[in-house]
């Protein structure tokens, strides 16, 4: 698997512009379904918040840490693996949460102001987890993280679209509510075909590694939800709340990976195949993960 350290995914400069401006779009109509109820419900119950923010953004990078020191992966992949831990949440959580009978309105409040956080806490622990790992390997002599460069393209690519949208949503409640959906829906369309495209081009590439990618995904995607499980165990969460945070954890934004492996790392291979499958991945887990948690109510529904 070392030849992932040495191919880079071919994507030109034009396509990558067109790249960036679209997640721009999806963030933009991510932010035309947030309100501010969804903040304001943060201050009505902050202790379930506050633990869901701690398993996203400060164990999940941890522990994917150790996870790399464990499995020692090659470099790439691993640096991959830190970054997808250092995205927000993804928001098909909140639809996943409604599913598993979840807490919907912590799910929501949990991605509204993460979405927000990642902004700086994105390049913040990428730049702390990637340094350290690149610190203690050799075989990635070429690449560098750089917080305020990572942090500048965050700001523009996801942290302004966020506030133009969450503004307009609040100036123009009428039209927002009927542009909302095919905005939204179009935007993400429209970035999964250059996301396809980028792949299409390296299929070969994507097809020689896809079956060890397959099991360090699997293996990664299942410490993300044990994670939050096991955090809103030990602080005796109510259920409905233990389920939001399982899935705010496990489902990562793996698109805003993909543009900053692109931006960034010039495509670089194991980065780019861990995000890539990562995002096909936590879509189906997240679907099972939903029904079985969503079949723990039944149970004890049907025994009580």
């Amino acid at each position: 698997m070392e030849v992932l350290d040495e191919i880079q995914l071919n994507f030109n400069q034009d396509s990558l512009l067109l790249m960036n401006i679209c997640m721009g779009l999806v963030m933009f109509g991510v932010a035309l379904e947030i309100s501010l109820q969804d903040f304001k419900n943060v201050i009505r119950r902050p202790r379930a918040f506050i633990i869901g923010l701690v398993s996203q953004f400060l164990l999940l990078p941890a522990i994917t840490f150790l996870l790399v020191l464990l499995i020692q992966p090659t470099a790439s992949v691993a640096l991959g693996m830190i970054l997808i831990a250092c995205c927000s949440g993804g928001n098909i959580s909140n639809m996943l949460t409604v599913v598993a009978g979840g807490n919907a309105a912590l799910s929501v409040s949990l991605t509204a102001v993460a979405t927000l956080a990642a902004v700086v806490a994105t390049p913040a622990n990428f730049t702390l987890w990637g340094n350290f790992y690149l610190s203690t390997s050799t075989d990635l002599p070429s690449v560098s993280i750089s917080f305020w460069q990572m942090l500048q393209t965050i700001t523009l690519m996801v942290g302004l679209p966020l506030l133009l949208g969450m503004w307009f949503k609040e100036k123009y409640p009428k039209l927002n509510a009927k542009v909302r959906k095919p905005i939204r829906t179009a935007s993400i369309v429209i970035f999964g075909i250059f996301v396809v495209s980028a792949f299409s081009a390296n299929f070969q590439i994507f097809v020689a590694f896809i079956h060890f990618i397959i099991l360090i995904v699997l293996l990664h995607n299942a410490l993300a939800y044990g994670t939050g499980f096991v955090l809103g165990q030990a602080f005796n969460l109510p259920l409905a709340d233990k389920k939001a945070i399982v899935l705010e954890t496990g489902i990562q934004n793996a698109g805003i990976a993909l543009v900053l492996i692109f931006n960034f790392f010039d495509g670089l291979g194991g980065m780019a195949i861990i995000a890539g499958w990562w995002g096909i991945w936590d879509i189906l887990s997240g679907l099972m993960m939903a029904w079985g948690l969503g079949k723990i109510n039944s149970t004890r529904q049907s025994v009580t």
